[in-house]
């Protein structure tokens, strides 16, 4: 019989301190090369820690590759990239069985998806047939080639970027995709200090527009980031906090003008991200605060808004404001 899972042990003070300064110390390094995105680096790390994929959307040109590469500067590991485009085939991403005239067997020829950190560029620019090619290994964190299933190593974290499914050529992503994400973090253009000082980044002594990631130091390793997510994994979080995050994705599901709410995979990825929010800011538990500050991210892409309200011109994150102002939240 397979072993039951083991609850991570618990959090010393000292573990806590030395992974929230290892964090800190990430969250440095990626600002050197990302101008002006804080919010959207401290969700990555978040999604992270709490051992989940990402969905990061945003307009061309606004440095969503070069952040999740920023990202694979700092952590070390194996990275892989793809190019989602209209022809791309399942087995361009998973790997195939190819035939040794030689030898006359078969071999396995592993794809790019066999690696620590992959960067799905332009996810929704592939067809639904590569799309599908990705849920096992987001879920199941295995590959299944002619019939043999083939474990990732751990850590396996999918950071995808897609642009809105307005812009010519793209195609929206099936539901039980969007759901594996543990959060959708949504990159716009930097402010206007943040902007000039990226633009005399890159112009000055620079030939071209590319942005040198030679400043990014590693400053954390794929051993270290399974460490990080065990202790995040063992903070505490009190019933009533549980409580509040539960009710928060149930109201989804009743809230006037949602079409389709969340399921219960989204309280669980609220919870789990809580607790990474919770390790990040430093803390050994879990507040309201810390279950607010990710909800957006966690549920954004898991709701859909009905046409009454799109016609009015409210977004995603416009209803869920609401409705989290109105869920009360523990006061002990």
């Amino acid at each position: 019989m397979p072993e039951s899972p083991r609850s991570p042990p618990p959090a010393t003070p000292e573990r806590l301190a030395a992974a929230s300064a290892r964090l800190r110390a990430l969250e440095t390094q990626i600002n050197r090369a990302v101008l002006g995105q804080r919010q959207v680096i401290r969700e990555l790390i978040v999604a992270m820690v709490a051992a989940g994929h990402v969905l990061l959307e945003g307009l061309p040109g606004v440095g969503k590759t070069l952040l999740v590469r920023a990202m694979a500067q700092a952590i070390g590991g194996h990275y892989s990239r793809i190019q989602f485009t209209p022809d791309l085939m399942p087995s361009d991403v998973t790997g195939h069985a190819i035939f040794d005239m030689q030898t006359e067997q078969f071999h396995i020829r592993r794809g790019p998806v066999f690696c620590n950190l992959l960067l799905g560029d332009e996810i929704n620019r592939a067809p639904a047939k590569t799309q599908a090619a990705m849920l096992e290994a987001m879920q199941e964190r295995q590959v299944t080639i002619e019939g043999k299933p083939l474990p990732l190593e751990p850590p396996f974290l999918v950071m995808a970027t897609q642009n809105p499914i307005e812009q010519e050529g793209t195609y929206p992503l099936p539901q039980a995709q969007l759901d594996r994400f543990l959060i959708k973090a949504l990159i716009g253009y930097p402010g206007k200090d943040d902007e000039q000082a990226l633009v005399r980044q890159i112009t000055d002594g620079a030939v071209g527009d590319g942005l040198d990631l030679s400043r990014v130091q590693r400053v954390i390793k794929p051993d270290a980031i399974l460490e990080i997510q065990a202790i995040a994994a063992s903070l505490t979080i009190d019933d009533s906090i549980l409580d509040y995050a539960v009710r928060m994705v149930r109201a989804t599901r009743e809230w006037q003008g949602i079409d389709s709410g969340a399921g219960p995979r989204a309280s669980i990825a609220l919870v789990r991200t809580a607790r990474a929010q919770a390790l990040l800011n430093g803390n050994d538990f879990v507040t309201p605060g810390d279950v607010k500050a990710v909800a957006h991210a966690v549920l954004r892409h898991r709701i859909k808004l009905g046409v009454d309200l799109e016609i009015e011109g409210y977004s995603t994150d416009d209803v869920l404001a609401e409705l989290l102002a109105n869920v009360a939240a523990p006061r002990t």
